[in-house]
C-alpha cells in the first residue's frame, strides 16, 4: 500500500509497463514488445535490468540484423521522448539520466546495512559489483541461456527475463524499500525453475518477505536478504528442475 498507493513511486509504474512488454515478447511480437520495454524504461531506468536477457532473446530468435533494428527503435522511442527536454538542455538532461555517479544514502539501503558505511560508499566496492554483475550475465548466458531449446517456448523467454533481472538486482549498490516490486512478482516461478528443493524455495521466499519488512532494515535482515540472492543466483546457474528439463525437451521435440 505504501509503495503503490500512499508514497506514488514510479517504480510500480514502470514495472507495469515491463509486463506489459512482456506480454508482447512471449506472443513473439517483438516490435511492439520493444517499444513497450522502451517506455518502461523511460519511466524508470531500473527496467534496463531486463535488458541483457532481452538481448539474447532478439538474437537467439530473430537474428543479429534485426536485433540492431529493435535496439534502434528502442533508441528512437527515447529520443522522441526526451526530445522537448533534449532541446531545452541537452548536457543537463544527458547528464542526470545517466548519473552513474550518484550516492544512496546508508540510512535507506535494504541489502548492505551490515557493512560498514565507508565500504558501502567505496567506489571500488561499486565497481566490484559491476564486474560481478556482468560475470554473472556471462555465465547465465554460457551455462544456461544457450543450452535452452530452440526456439524459445514462451516459459524460457520468462525465464531468461526473470533471471536476468534478478542478478541486477543481487548485485545493486543499495536497495531501498520500493525496490522490492522490481522483481518481487517473478521469484516463485523463477526460483521453482531451479533444483533448490521446495521447502528451501518456500523458506527463501518467507525470508525474502521478512527482509523486505523489516523496518528500518538492520544488520540480521539484509545479511539474510543477501544471501537469499546469493543462493538464488547459484541456482540459476546450474542445470533446471528435471521436470522443467523435461518440459523443455518436449516443447522442442513437439516444435
Amino acid at each position: 500500500h505504501s509503495i503503490f498507493a500512499l508514497r506514488l513511486f514510479n517504480d510500480p509504474v514502470a514495472m507495469m509497463f515491463l509486463y506489459l512488454s512482456v506480454l508482447f515478447l512471449l506472443k513473439r511480437r517483438w516490435l511492439v514488445g520493444c517499444i513497450v520495454f522502451s517506455l518502461a524504461v523511460s519511466i524508470k531506468m531500473n527496467v534496463m535490468l531486463f535488458a541483457p536477457g532481452l538481448a539474447f532473446i532478439l538474437l537467439a530468435e530473430t537474428g543479429l540484423i534485426r536485433t540492431c533494428l529493435y535496439i534502434a527503435i528502442c533508441g528512437l522511442v527515447q529520443l522522441l521522448l526526451g526530445l522537448p527536454f533534449l532541446l531545452a538542455n541537452p548536457l543537463g538532461y544527458i547528464k542526470m539520466s545517466f548519473d552513474l555517479s550518484r550516492q544512496f544514502f546508508f540510512k535507506w539501503t535494504v541489502n548492505y546495512r551490515f557493512l560498514p558505511e565507508s565500504i558501502f560508499l567505496s567506489g571500488y566496492f561499486h565497481l566490484a559489483l559491476l564486474a560481478l554483475h556482468i560475470s554473472l550475465l556471462l555465465a547465465l548466458a554460457a551455462f544456461r541461456w544457450r543450452r535452452l531449446p530452440r526456439p524459445l517456448s514462451p516459459y524460457s523467454i520468462l525465464i531468461i527475463l526473470m533471471g536476468s533481472n534478478f542478478v541486477g538486482v543481487a548485485c545493486a549498490r543499495s536497495l531501498h524499500y520500493q525496490f522490492y516490486v522490481w522483481y518481487y512478482h517473478s521469484l516463485p516461478a523463477l526460483l521453482f525453475s531451479t533444483r533448490l528443493p521446495v521447502p528451501l524455495v518456500m523458506l527463501i521466499l518467507g525470508c525474502v518477505e521478512l527482509a523486505w519488512n523489516t523496518y528500518p532494515s538492520t544488520d540480521l535482515s539484509s545479511a539474510v536478504l543477501q544471501v537469499c540472492h546469493v543462493i538464488g543466483v547459484v541456482a540459476l546457474l546450474a542445470p533446471p528442475r528435471q521436470h522443467v528439463a523435461l518440459v523443455l525437451q518436449a516443447k522442442d521435440e513437439t516444435g
